[in-house]
């Protein structure tokens, strides 16, 4: 009997031995939740409830909570008072502000990726130009938001300006879910498709200035757009759908 209550005892603790903590646990957290977070596995306003989560992620409580501090500070999670965690709700309001220092940023990226385009990543961007084409000739919603993310992706890196990139991607973490949406309404694609050509245009043709005012143009186009939504139906809530 007492064999048989160390067996049924074991797994018990193996369990909780194989609990991540320290750095390691902070880092599987994070990086897990972030991508629910942005892959839209948990909705804005979703409570995070620590105990829950740190079974499922097979990580101590304190490293899941350091995790969600990290979060938080990307403003992927809010804390509140008393209550715990959830997932961050982005107002029309903030995403539009968002939208605008991202247009800062993205002109700069655009500007120095014209300046810095070697001859294979002009090639490459053309390729991207003529596939968002075609998807948005075959009506492919879906394909045409993957590759609108990969040109933007693509610029980024082109450009050097790492600072601008690690921003922007904190940046664009806050609106992923939201820019999907707004890629999926009918109408969205027709109109940010030249946006976009006009942006690959200006770099391989190492046009700085050019590409820096396409890219503006484009975010100023994404504000519109966010604006616009909430007009018609006199939106009110926290979850806006952005570009």
């Amino acid at each position: 009997m007492q064999g048989r209550g160390t067996a049924a005892r074991t797994p018990g603790r193996r369990a909780q031995r194989t609990l991540l903590a320290g750095a390691p646990g902070r880092q599987r957290a994070g990086e897990r939740l972030r991508q629910a977070i942005l892959g839209g596995d948990m909705a804005p306003g979703q409570r995070l409830i620590e105990e829950e989560l740190a079974g499922m992620l097979a990580v101590t409580r304190a490293s899941l909570r350091a995790a969600l501090f990290d979060l938080a500070a990307e403003g992927l999670v809010e804390r509140i008072p008393n209550r715990g965690a959830r997932v961050r709700v982005i107002s029309i309001g903030e995403a539009v502000a968002i939208t605008e220092c991202r247009m800062a940023l993205e002109g700069l990226c655009a500007a120095k990726a014209a300046e810095l385009v070697t001859e294979a990543q002009a090639m490459r961007l053309n390729q991207l130009g003529e596939q968002m084409q075609a998807s948005v000739a075959d009506g492919e919603s879906l394909k045409y938001s993957e590759l609108n993310h990969e040109l933007h992706r693509l610029v980024r890196e082109i450009s050097g300006q790492t600072v601008a990139a690690r921003l922007l991607e904190q940046l664009n973490g806050q609106l992923v879910r939201h820019q999907f949406r707004l890629s999926l309404r009918p109408g969205r694609a027709q109109v940010s498709l030249p946006q976009h050509l006009a942006i690959i245009a200006a770099i391989t043709g190492r046009r700085p200035a050019e590409a820096e005012q396409a890219a503006r143009e484009h975010l100023r186009s994404v504000i519109a757009a966010l604006l616009d939504q909430q007009r018609p139906e006199g939106q009110t809530h926290d979850e806006p759908e952005a570009g």
